[in-house]
């Protein structure tokens, strides 16, 4: 049989096919992404739930002039492969490669830009309303969003105001009962009602916002998505159609184990079998450090709770969740109402743990200051996934919380060396604080393999030497700092070198900093974060402030966004690995 994905390049391709060969292209659609993925590695089970829908979609609608935006974007492979980058879709999350989500200025088949979750009703309805002011009244807007993303508080916005416009909106819940981990909260609960038959037809979320409302159906079914949609195409106003799908489908081992394969690294196609990196770091991830902690420090007391917005194995709170589900919460993909929550019960006396990725609490802001900061509440935030996070790319690197958080005023904050500095900071802030803390740590693994060592209680804002020298002043914060002390080991001349971990960025421990300043000639700042707002920019205000005139070198993320790629490519691009500090320590030294 004739392979038919191998002549579409475009969606005016796909078009050209009749309607009863569209199973065959989603047959090899869905053979393309498992074979590429089970090599190369990201995101599958979202992607594979959503072939039938994806060549519907192009099928029945006129991409790119009919707007399409996948919320999230986890599952738009398919998409990817069906618009213009097929032949290069091998190279996908790689740096020079292709993004893993959907980027404009990467094709003009990607209407919106996305990676964090629940945006697509809201830049779909922009759209919708923008082809209005600008006499276009034909153009079709589709935002496709999961069952997860649309419990949150922006997609409800989205449809609050969508409800009462006339705009020609469609919006498509792929509802497949799972977010990276599995649904939770009452729309879940409503949405489950509703695909049983349990619930009354006159009581429907949707219409009552004013959509039409048509579904649910198969999202399986070619023939019958095609017809559906073919009749929302001529249907005026916004419109709402719910489809049934399974993530995974297609790949029974992905279908029985959606949590795994969500994103499962490499696997072997033929059996499931996730392939484990031959000389295997032995040492734990962070995440683990912090939910195994957590579980232990809860145990001695009983005022502790853990949060998470829809990560709990990501972050693993999960540890806690199993241990003990009533302290523990996955309030969905909701970050605002995490903080303020986790603000809520701070004011009762209980020892709150939210556990939150760098690049999410960025949704919170406003909670932060408004919630948390003014009313001084020692609310602990765990910020996972601070600094690279590699593959995922600009919308997912943690480079920015240091700046953003540096500016309010009451926060604390304190970023880890490692593993064992990351258990005590979590004991440290368990027997209780006068302010709130964010704590950052990375994705990934450690170096240190026996971590569960005693606790030991962190001095609050007091900077560690590392190591003693007597001409240059190298401050680091977090687990870069490895990087610098492995680089300083390389030198010849590494009794010149003074080595100094800022564990505590705020509050900043001035005395020592002016000890530093008048004993070495040159200092050299050093983080896995932007340099703007950051260690860098607190040093340099420092000196002014201070009137020193010593040397400053700030090594760090500049000006602009970071693009995907291993992490360890992307420190090398930003010369934040040991070699490229080797080099500048070096250069420094012979000066």
């Amino acid at each position: 049989m004739e392979n038919l994905l191998s002549h579409i390049t475009t969606p005016n391709d796909l078009r050209k096919l009749s309607e009863n060969q569209l199973p065959q292209v989603a047959t090899e659609l869905r053979e393309f992404i498992i074979d590429i993925v089970s090599q190369k590695e990201g995101h599958l089970g979202a992607s594979l739930g959503v072939i039938e829908l994806t060549v519907a979609l192009h099928y029945v609608f006129d991409t790119p002039n009919d707007l399409l935006v996948w919320d999230v974007g986890h599952q738009a492979y398919g998409h990817k492969i069906l618009t213009e980058r097929r032949k290069i879709f091998h190279k996908y999350r790689e740096i020079d490669g292709i993004s893993g989500f959907p980027k404009r200025s990467e094709s003009i088949f990607d209407a919106f830009g996305v990676g964090h979750s629940s945006t697509s009703i809201s830049a779909a309805l922009g759209m919708a309303i923008a082809s209005k002011i600008n006499g276009d009244t034909e153009k079709q807007h589709i935002a496709v969003i999961g069952d997860a993303s649309i419990a949150s508080g922006m997609a409800f916005e989205g449809l609050n105001h969508a409800g009462v416009t006339d705009a020609n909106l469609l919006v498509i819940l792929n509802d497949n009962a799972m977010g990276i981990d599995p649904s939770v909260g009452a729309l879940k609960d409503y949405l489950t009602a509703v695909k049983e038959g349990k619930n009354p037809k006159d009581n429907n979320i949707i219409k009552s916002l004013n959509f039409d409302y048509s579904g649910p159906i198969d999202g399986h079914d070619l023939p019958k998505l095609l017809s559906e949609l073919k009749r929302l195409q001529k249907v005026k106003g916004p419109k709402f159609l719910h489809i049934i799908t399974t993530k995974g489908k297609g790949l029974s081992y992905a279908e029985e184990n959606q949590l795994q394969f969500h994103a499962p690294g490499k696997f072997d196609k033929l059996t499931g079998k996730i392939l484990k990196p031959e000389n295997e770091n032995l040492a734990p991830k962070f995440q683990d450090v912090f939910g195994l902690t957590l579980v232990e420090l809860a145990t001695e007391n009983k005022k502790i709770v853990g949060i998470t917005p829809a990560m709990p194995s990501g972050s693993s709170l999960k540890y806690m969740m199993d241990a003990f589900p009533e302290r523990a919460f996955d309030v969905g993909i909701a970050e605002q109402h995490a903080v303020t929550l986790a603000a809520g019960m701070t004011t009762q006396g209980l020892t709150v743990f939210c556990n939150i990725y760098s690049t999410f609490l960025q949704r919170a802001y406003d909670q932060v200051i408004h919630d948390v900061a003014i009313q001084n509440l020692p609310v602990i935030f765990c910020l996972d996934r601070a600094g690279f996070v590699g593959e995922d790319g600009a919308t997912h690197h943690g480079l920015f919380d240091l700046a953003y958080l540096n500016c309010i005023p009451n926060i604390m904050i304190y970023a880890p060396r490692n593993e064992i500095d990351l258990r005590n900071i979590l004991y440290t802030s368990s027997l209780g604080l006068n302010h709130p803390i964010a704590i950052r740590y990375p994705r990934g693994k450690g170096e240190i393999i026996a971590w569960k060592q005693p606790f030991s209680k962190i001095e609050i804002g007091k900077i560690e030497t590392l190591k003693k020298g007597t001409k240059i002043a190298v401050l680091s914060t977090g687990t870069i700092g490895n990087n610098v002390s492995k680089a300083i080991d390389n030198l010849e001349r590494k009794e010149n070198f003074s080595h100094f971990h800022v564990g505590w960025v705020k509050p900043l421990d001035e005395e020592k900093l002016i000890n530093i300043f008048k004993e070495h000639e040159i200092i050299i700042t050093v983080e896995e974060g932007v340099i703007n707002g950051g260690l860098g920019s607190i040093i340099n205000t420092f000196a002014v402030e201070n009137n020193f005139k010593n040397k400053i070198i700030n090594r760090g993320v500049a000006d602009v966004f970071i693009e995907h790629g291993t992490v360890k490519q992307l420190l090398e691009q930003t010369k934040l690995d040991t070699l490229s500090l080797t080099q500048l320590f070096t250069e420094i030294n012979y000066e």
